[in-house]
């Protein structure tokens, strides 16, 4: 069953759009931190002598900390409410920050990664609570605009983070990739003290009534690590991981059945089969986009022999492409027609991928490049947009925490996919395998939209939402 989407009785007030700021700002540390630390591995491995097998713990470490952090805090928001845990975010990623910027040595800096990832963790559930919030105060639903410009924020800084990676080394060393997070953290600590609410619509269970599952994240932590650590390298010797996560599951499972306030009610999420759709949605989108983010790119250095800059240039068409189909049809609230047009374009690059050699014309990469682009600015919001229609408003926050969540898992899914698909060079045969890897991945999207007839209801109420929207502007 879903979450009730009608839409009450339309009042006079409007989102707060002094909550845009700090919803913003805080969202942005997540991606931006993901996508910065890409052009300093090589200079950090210098400065420490570490090899790249050392380094690349700093990309998993946030991967790993923000999978279990995301409905960690997200929980954590539904109970005590937005404020507090939005600004304890801010303060560790502040820490992050310094730990980074001071560290002696290479496993400082991963633990300030760690840090860092639960730290960046706070802002986007909270957001997405908040969204929620206001909709119960105003009367008004789905507001389309205010989660579209969350989208969009998000994607521009993951575009944007290597190219201020660069610019921040080249200004003050590696070191100044973890110092900016000092001031982006004073700069949240500042706006979410002045602008967010102490106290909002929806009832947080804060106080002596509160209780928060620790045995319940213990086993989530545990089962979510060793599907993890399998996935950034996999191996025969660490199939024992598979083991280690199905027996943390089936603990998991048999904890939160029996939890009086569990960290995920499996039981409301069992019972919402359309929000676990949902959450499959985001693995299969993301297998893909990553997929291709990863394995085109390392393929148009390795098997096309283009620079690091020039295979750059080659991408940018496709975030670009992104931010601008996200902008035109963000306010439109046809959520399964997205879903079926981005996933259709998913099909249509993965099969262009599999005529793709190393003497194919850049023009003709970056139309691929070009058609990615179209679902990234598609399948992810309207992703977005279904969870908040399908998610339950008092559970907002763990909910959107745990789409993050499926999102990094299918992020490794692609990484994985990519290693062992190229093995030790970037061919024309490895990437046609990995085309055929992500056009699986992009068919079976393309199934499960289909085959969902609740995206009808939520079509419904979102359109609802927008027109109420449009009465209250109106009025």
């Amino acid at each position: 069953m879903t979450a009730p989407t009608t839409v009450p009785n339309v009042r006079s007030e409007r989102f707060d759009r002094r909550l845009l700021a700090p919803m913003m700002l805080g969202s942005i540390l997540n991606p931006i931190n993901s996508s910065i630390i890409a052009v300093a591995l090589v200079p950090i491995a210098v400065a420490f002598g570490a090899p790249a097998s050392e380094t690349a713990w700093l990309v998993s470490a946030l991967y790993l900390a923000t999978s279990i952090g995301q409905p960690l805090f997200g929980r954590l928001v539904d109970i005590f409410g937005p404020r507090p845990l939005y600004l304890i975010g801010a303060v560790l990623t502040g820490i992050a920050g310094l730990l980074g910027t001071f560290a002696p040595g290479l496993w400082m800096l991963i633990a300030a990664r760690v840090v860092l990832g639960f730290g960046t963790c706070a802002a986007y559930p909270a957001s997405m609570y908040l969204i929620r919030s206001e909709e119960k105060r105003t009367g008004v639903s789905s507001p389309a605009g205010v989660l579209t410009a969350l989208s969009v924020t998000t994607q521009t800084i993951a575009v944007v983070g290597p190219t201020l990676g660069g610019l921040l080394i080249g200004i003050g060393g590696w070191r100044a990739v973890f110092a900016i997070n000092i001031p982006l953290s004073v700069a949240c600590l500042i706006l979410g003290l002045l602008v967010l609410p102490r106290r909002t619509p929806l009832a947080a269970r804060s106080g002596p009534d509160a209780r928060f599952d620790v045995v319940g994240v213990v086993l989530f932590s545990g089962m979510m690590i060793s599907i993890l650590v399998l996935l950034m390298d996999f191996r025969i010797d660490r199939v024992w991981l598979i083991a280690v996560a199905l027996v943390a599951a089936g603990g998991f499972a048999i904890r939160e059945l029996r939890a009086r306030d569990p960290f995920i009610d499996v039981r409301v999420l069992g019972g919402n089969v359309p929000l676990v759709v949902t959450y499959l949605r985001s693995v299969l989108g993301a297998t893909v986009t990553y997929a291709f983010l990863y394995g085109f790119t390392q393929w148009l250095e390795g098997g096309r022999g283009l620079s690091a800059s020039q295979a750059g240039l080659v991408l940018m068409p496709a975030f670009a492409t992104g931010i601008v189909v996200a902008v035109v049809t963000g306010r439109r609230p046809q959520i399964r027609g997205k879903l079926l047009v981005g996933a259709s374009a998913m099909v249509v690059a993965c099969v262009l991928m599999l005529l793709v050699h190393q003497t194919s014309a850049v023009w003709f990469l970056i139309v691929i490049a070009v058609i990615v682009g179209v679902p990234q600015g598609l399948v992810n919001l309207a992703i977005q947009n279904t969870l908040y229609h399908q998610a339950d408003p008092e559970r907002m926050g763990a909910s959107s925490g745990l789409l993050r969540t499926f999102m990094y898992l299918g992020a490794m899914l692609a990484s994985s996919a990519s290693g062992a698909l190229f093995g030790e060079q970037a061919t024309d045969g490895g990437l046609h395998e990995l085309a055929v890897f992500m056009l699986i991945a992009a068919v079976l999207l393309v199934l499960v939209t289909l085959l969902d007839r609740s995206l009808i209801r939520v079509d419904r109420a979102a359109g609802e939402g927008r027109r109420a929207t449009v009465s209250s502007s109106r009025s």
